[in-house]
């Protein structure tokens, strides 16, 4: 059932990775469909969708929360197209990524590179 939460989310989703994001929901829906859903309403209907940031802030935290982890490429991936969509530069995320050498290591600074010019490879 899709509610308020589920739908504004979708929106969200559309908005920030396109056809992307909708691709990752389709993927689950075999295996588990509340996770699925989840994602969402929670990340993007709650989240997301809060006034007290725009959607290019929002996408610098997750470039740099995700190169921070360290082990988590394919998210990575999928936030650096979407900053990219939301109107970060190549060089903004360059320069997320680069920052996270001093707080998270040289190591995942350098996945989060490798990522970023991945992303770009296919933009291009």
């Amino acid at each position: 059932m899709e509610n308020e939460r589920y739908l504004r989310g979708l929106e969200k989703l559309k908005e920030i990775d396109g056809h992307a994001g909708e691709n990752v929901i389709e993927s689950l829906r075999d295996i588990a469909p509340d996770f699925a859903r989840l994602l969402i309403e929670f990340p993007f209907g709650d989240i997301y969708s809060r006034p007290g940031l725009d959607l290019k802030s929002r996408e610098i935290a997750v470039v740099a929360a995700l190169t921070a982890l360290g082990n988590a490429a394919p998210q990575l991936k999928v936030h650096i197209h979407g900053a990219l969509n939301v109107g970060c530069t190549q060089q903004e995320i360059i320069e997320v990524i680069m920052q996270m050498a001093v707080y998270a290591g040289f190591p995942c600074a350098l996945n989060g590179l490798f990522a970023a010019k991945e992303v770009f490879a296919q933009r291009k």
